[in-house]
């Protein structure tokens, strides 16, 4: 690196570039400026001198790999087809009355150009939107399918129970204990449950892959996380069931008899 950037002729790449141009020595190499690029002067491409070479960081979001960048110091506008911007630090406070100042530091100075400005922490933010919507809708319509789910189950135990009355009556005489009568209640919804879950484990890890392989940089798909997933389904389910068919193995054989 050199402290040469003062040159409006010097030039900083990122490794990408340098991987990408197949440079050995990338410091001190010349780089040509592409057609239309060229001097608003004298209305020629432009010679650059690279200086230095900075370590890959993301400029963009996740979705797309680390691309080849060049940093450019054109205080003469070398590129004016280019966007330009001007990048300020503000301090925490008076937002407001410093984007004011700005403002119209900006129209005594480019009068004909319209002041606008945008802050890089939205930005940044708005490069992930669409997902961060899409997790609340998931989060919204899990919670509700859940809900939903749960509310089925509740009504088919008790259906079940109401028909099993006199079933769990002459068990508990025969001695059935409490738990023995729970765990022959739930067995079944259990059994409905994992199957369930048996055909939408290999179905969400398909989308949840599809979704990933969106990304430059993705995470691998832990096994634990469905493991958990199907544990939490069949508690919830478990639980659930487990409200009528208690108050089924806890009830009077006597009064389920008559």
């Amino acid at each position: 690196f050199s402290e040469a950037f003062a040159d409006s002729l010097s030039i900083l790449v990122n490794e990408a570039a340098v991987r990408e141009m197949g440079l050995e020595n990338p410091v001190g190499a010349r780089l040509t400026s592409p057609d239309g690029f060229l001097n608003k002067v004298e209305g020629e491409r432009t010679v650059y001198t690279i200086i230095g070479v900075l370590e890959d960081f993301h400029f963009q979001s996740l979705h797309h790999p680390i691309s080849p960048l060049f940093l450019v110091n054109h205080q003469q506008n070398f590129m004016p087809e280019v966007d330009n911007l001007i990048t300020a630090r503000l301090e925490a406070g008076d937002i407001q009355g410093t984007l004011q100042r700005i403002e119209r530091l900006w129209e005594e100075q480019q009068p004909e150009l319209p002041f606008q400005y945008a802050f890089l922490d939205r930005d940044w933010a708005e490069l992930y939107d669409k997902e961060m919507a899409a997790r609340e809708v998931f989060g919204l319509f899990s919670l509700l399918a859940i809900f939903i789910a749960c509310l089925g189950l509740l009504a088919l135990a008790a259906f079940t129970v109401e028909q099993r009355t006199k079933e769990i009556g002459i068990r508990k005489i025969l001695g059935a204990s409490v738990a023995g009568i729970l765990g022959l209640l739930s067995r079944d919804f259990l059994r409905l449950v994992a199957l369930a879950l048996a055909l939408a484990t290999p179905l969400s890890w398909y989308a949840m892959k599809v979704w990933l392989d969106g990304f430059a940089y993705r995470t691998t798909l832990a096994w634990w996380a469905f493991a958990l997933a199907g544990a939490l389904a069949l508690g919830i389910a478990f639980l659930t069931v487990s409200y009528h068919s208690l108050r089924a193995a806890l009830g009077n054989p006597v009064e389920a008899l008559r």
